[in-house]
């Protein structure tokens, strides 16, 4: 268990996410496989799963609303994980986890305190109620970066994927999150306890 941790996420915000977990919990990081969607990091979850009999694997995905809970997805996709494979799951996506800083983001997205969630693991859609912030930022580049024009055919603005990983990267506090988000919560304890039996075997 002393290897560096392979993980597997959807796209570059998740991977950012969980570099600064790893991090943040002093744990190996290894190679970082970014999938390109969730429907592809699907497709390959059984190969992961087939090498996490040998070595760990951290896989992390967004529930959205494949499934009513994180234990239902989990039995869809993985309903035998093996022995090194970490697979959580972020309720409904990882934008609740980020979400769940609201000092933090209000101040990154120049917003009232206020209007960011109290409660972020409840939304529906925790990317476009991030979208809606950026919407109502006082900054104009934040707007721009993070907020889809109406003809842009996107969902998101050109640079939200550049806008969150700055945010995981320089702003977001995990210990401050986790305490209004049970998912993060969880994947925080699962990942204390992994630190923990690798210094134990140290």
């Amino acid at each position: 268990m002393d290897v560096p941790i392979c993980v597997a996420v959807e796209g570059m915000t998740d991977a950012a996410v969980v570099e600064r977990l790893f991090t943040h919990f002093q744990l190996p990081l290894g190679d970082v496989h970014q999938a390109g969607g969730k429907q592809k990091l699907r497709e390959k979850i059984s190969g992961y799963n087939h090498a996490a009999a040998f070595y760990p694997w951290f896989v992390l995905v967004d529930l959205n609303q494949e499934a009513p809970c994180a234990p239902g997805l989990r039995e869809q996709w993985l309903p035998h994980p093996n022995q090194y494979m970490y697979f959580r799951v972020a309720v409904r996506a990882v934008e609740a986890w980020l979400l769940a800083d609201r000092e933090s983001l209000a101040r990154f997205l120049s917003v009232p305190l206020e209007k960011v969630p109290t409660s972020p693991d409840s939304l529906e859609n925790p990317k476009a109620t991030m979208i809606q912030l950026a919407r109502q930022s006082s900054r104009r580049e934040i707007q721009k970066d993070m907020v889809p024009t109406p003809s842009g055919g996107r969902k998101e603005g050109p640079a939200y994927a550049s806008r969150m990983i700055e945010f995981v990267t320089y702003y977001w506090d995990i210990e401050k999150a986790k305490d209004h988000s049970p998912s993060l919560q969880r994947c925080c304890d699962s990942l204390k306890r992994l630190s923990a039996a690798i210094r134990e075997k140290d």
